[in-house]
């Protein structure tokens, strides 16, 4: 529904601005304006007493869905090497399109990067549609949003899939409103309706307390942002072949608007944890920074890396960059040692998916003990020398 302005009713007496929840409404030259905040509530038509404001439906476009096609998943590449969430959602993108009946197929955007084609068919792709440009070896909004769109124009897929990475949370975006259709970010499952075979998107909500489930019926094609970490890796078929579609790319002088003058790879700690088989990871049960200096010889003895909670890093006491839950990494090693960590929802939906979880904790309450494997009640500065002691041996 939309909220419209009868001007030759409209007195200018502002009541509909006082009442308006959203503050959605301002009065310029005497006459109320509607502006973008509205919700179409219509609160402003109960309370104008001169019938001035009225509610109508919106034409709304309509869209052939038959027309759409297929399971895309941005191939992302940085100095042509993929990014390791390409890997994991072309496992979860292969499952897609073997339930909708469709192709797998990848949108590759760099400079001398054939050499990637080959490696996308072995991990699933049935497709790629090529973009070489000199204009495309570093990643630029406006560059990458116009060859994608073009390109979805032309082939129409159904569903589009992107890793929830800087990149991809900048594209992603850009991509759905110039398609002028909607865009689930950072989902956790993936799965589609056997009745009407639109895919269901899963993601946490109201800070991870709840998840909520969400579809785009009316729209093409169906957007999504997954995080890395989340979904399992396909599995490489070597020497597995598909179709490579070239994509006409041109520029012209103003279609780009930055330019790249520096790129510099590492500015503070780095540390990857989407990779990491074995994670060591601290919370505010460690009283202090000093506390990862014990993680760190746990962790150098298992051949794994330190990670933390978000309050360990709010304390400051560790760098973001080690934060793993919602608002940090999402991760899925083997081995998952939870040290001093509560177990906050958040953190939990961070690591859940871990194949072992070892949790210690004093408090045998504590909710990370609900998905642990294996539980040890007992003070942190205890138990790690314990454990450290026994890999001696």
């Amino acid at each position: 529904m939309a909220v419209n302005v009868i001007k030759e009713k409209c007195r200018g007496c502002s009541i509909c601005v006082k009442n308006c929840p959203f503050d959605a409404i301002t009065m310029e030259n005497k006459l109320a304006v509607i502006g973008t905040a509205c919700t179409g509530c219509g609160v402003c038509v109960e309370k104008c007493p001169f019938d001035a404001i009225e509610k109508t439906e919106e034409e709304k476009e309509t869209v052939d869905l038959s027309e759409y096609r297929d399971v895309w998943v941005f191939a992302e590449q940085r100095e042509g090497a993929l990014m390791p969430v390409v890997k994991e959602l072309l496992g979860e993108g292969r499952k897609l399109a073997d339930e909708i009946g469709c192709s797998l197929c990848t949108v590759l955007c760099g400079n001398q990067v054939e050499g990637l084609v080959n490696e996308l068919f072995e991990y699933g792709a049935d497709k790629v549609y090529l973009a070489d440009h000199k204009e495309l070896k570093s990643y630029r909004t406006d560059a990458y949003t116009a060859v994608i769109h073009d390109a979805i124009k032309s082939h129409k897929p159904e569903i589009v899939l992107l890793g929830a990475t800087h990149i991809g949370r900048d594209l992603g975006p850009c991509l759905a409103v110039r398609c002028n259709t909607g865009l689930t970010a950072d989902c956790t499952k993936l799965e589609i309706d056997e009745v009407d075979k639109k895919i269901k998107q899963t993601r946490p909500a109201f800070g991870g307390n709840l998840m909520a489930t969400i579809v785009c019926p009316n729209h093409r094609p169906q957007m999504s942002t997954v995080r890395p970490g989340v979904m399992e890796t396909a599995k490489r078929q070597e020497g597995r072949k598909g179709q490579v579609i070239p994509l006409s790319v041109s520029f012209g002088k103003e279609d780009i608007r930055t330019r790249i003058l520096e790129v510099v790879k590492q500015a503070g700690e780095a540390v990857s944890l989407t990779d990491a088989e074995i994670i060591v990871s601290g919370g505010m049960g460690l009283g202090g920074a000093e506390g990862f200096e014990l993680l760190k010889k746990l962790a150098d003895k298992l051949g794994g890396v330190v990670a933390a909670s978000r309050a360990a890093v709010d304390a400051g006491w560790i760098d973001h960059s080690y934060q793993v839950g919602q608002t940090g990494t999402t991760v899925r090693p083997k081995l998952y040692f939870a040290c001093g960590i509560s177990g906050a929802i958040q953190h939990v939906a961070g690591m859940q998916n871990s194949e072992q979880i070892i949790a210690i904790n004093k408090n045998p309450g504590a909710p990370i003990f609900e998905v642990a494997d294996y539980g040890i009640v007992g003070d942190v500065y205890q138990v790690i020398p314990a454990l450290i002691e026994a890999l001696d041996k």
